[in-house]
């Protein structure tokens, strides 16, 4: 099925249905928002930095960002998803803040600052973005807090994104200007709106068939793979019932830390495994110890939900692009090796089961999702804390993407380390995002604090979880 995204009416686009589902998900406690925090040395500035350069900076690059100058558009009745539209009001100090990071200004302190961030839902009036300058961290480094809601962009998207505001050369003129001043595109009548929506829907009627005969033969695939005897992955609703699997509140905890990819890779060469493997025994490890000293190690492997990209060359770059695949987190397992390995064989099913299912079969679903009763839903099910009632769908979610292998620049200044932070979802309240860059594995933690106290000491039992691998390696 075609996502409809191709039409548009002077200057609007429909949001595809899967990137709508992040806005009819959002309430006032499921923040469907993500950060990208990346920490520049600013000593090699012309000229020295400022927080108003910072800003001039931007500008100049807004251009080559299209989607920071528009901003959600309901359909009238709720008769389709929204659409982007120019903000005719944009103004880019509705979107750069300035903050100070608390002396002494290391990793901790900035986490903090970063938490406080993550715990404020984006204003829907205005494009869907912030940007924190944080400043006041130590060696005089600058840190960017950038935070942007997931139907604007995924985690490859966010990438990619990332090419249009970095340089790889530090001495880089400035970007060319456009050729023409910005100006924004008319928003049409509702009436056009409503008319151009309807014919969507009505149209979108001749794909039912055609994704009911696929959804039917993916199913039939994966039921015939179980059936021949093959490893598989866990299905949803399997999975034990953690103390952060309950309903969200309204705080974010953020935490983060840097492993060497070198000593990543040596464990992978030695098991024969995947990087991705290694991170996913890594997130087993240290929750495993987690789980044990809060009395919550569970006799069973945990569920975990792993985003992939649906991308294919030659189609459209869409915001969302990405699928799930579940595995098993195995931290029954006191063995470190016997994890890793266990993770291994399952991810290999679990692929295999997924290329079986269809990865956008998702994705075409919600093409045909209703935007109002879905919203309500959404808000109905985390006003009444029904995620306290039931058994969660997974446990928590392992994002693992691709970043940048050579430095990046922006206006003179180097980046020093990039990491992320994906949201979590009511029942799945914990979620733990690696990027990689120049050499280092930067994860990205986040919960609330409520459901997951003392998740400050997770970076340390990371970084044990590397060492017992290594030592095993060896």
């Amino acid at each position: 099925m075609a996502p409809l995204t191709a039409d548009r009416i002077t200057g609007v686009e429909r949001l595809t249905g899967l990137d709508a589902s992040f806005l009819y998900m959002e309430t006032p406690t499921q923040h469907l928002h993500t950060l990208k925090i990346a920490v520049l040395d600013t000593s090699t500035v012309p000229g020295g930095y400022s927080f108003e350069k910072v800003k001039e900076s931007l500008e100049e690059r807004l251009h080559l960002l299209p989607s920071f100058r528009r901003r959600v558009v309901d359909m009238p009745l709720g008769v389709h998803h929204p659409m982007w539209a120019d903000d005719p009001d944009f103004h880019l100090d509705h979107h750069v803040r300035q903050a100070t990071v608390a002396a002494p200004g290391d990793n901790r302190r900035f986490d903090e600052l970063i938490s406080e961030v993550a715990s404020v839902p984006l204003d829907r009036r205005r494009p869907l973005w912030e940007v924190w300058v944080a400043e006041g961290l130590e060696g005089g480094h600058v840190g960017f807090v950038s935070k942007i809601h997931h139907s604007v962009a995924d985690g490859v998207k966010a990438a990619e994104l990332l090419t249009n505001v970095f340089d790889a050369d530090p001495n880089a003129p400035d970007p060319s200007p456009p050729t023409e001043p910005w100006r924004p595109e008319r928003v049409p009548t509702r009436r056009e709106l409503f008319v151009r929506a309807l014919l969507e829907r009505l149209r979108q009627l001749l794909w039912i068939p055609g994704l009911l005969r696929r959804t039917y033969e993916g199913i039939r695939n994966v039921v015939r793979r179980q059936r021949s005897g093959a490893v598989s992955p866990p299905s949803p609703f399997t999975a034990p019932t953690l103390p952060f699997n309950r309903a969200l509140t309204r705080r974010r905890v953020f935490v983060s830390t840097s492993l060497s990819l070198d000593d990543v890779k040596t464990v992978k060469n030695a098991f024969d495994v995947t990087i991705n493997d290694v991170v996913l025994a890594l997130t087993t490890g240290a929750l495993r110890r987690w789980l044990d000293e809060h009395d919550a190690l569970p006799d069973r492997a945990l569920v975990a939900g792993v985003p992939v990209s649906t991308r294919t060359p030659g189609k459209a770059v869409l915001a969302n692009s990405v699928s799930n695949l579940f595995t098993a987190l195995p931290v029954q397992m006191d063995d470190p090796v016997a994890r890793l390995q266990s993770i291994h064989e399952v991810m290999k099913g679990a692929k295999e089961q997924h290329h079986a299912l269809g990865g956008e079969m998702l994705a075409d679903w919600w093409e045909l999702a209703p935007p109002r009763p879905v919203a309500t839903g959404a808000r109905v099910y985390s006003r009444l804390a029904l995620a306290d009632r039931h058994r969660p769908p997974i446990n928590l979610v392992v994002s693992n993407v691709p970043g940048p292998t050579a430095p990046l620049y922006v206006a003179g200044a180097k980046l020093v380390g990039i990491w992320s932070m994906g949201p979590i979802l009511e029942n799945v309240g914990l979620n733990v995002t690696v990027w990689s860059y120049l050499g280092e594995l930067n994860f990205g933690v986040v919960a609330c604090p409520e459901t997951m106290p003392g998740l400050g000491d997770f970076p340390n039992a990371l970084r044990e979880a590397l060492e017992e691998l290594q030592k095993a390696a060896q």
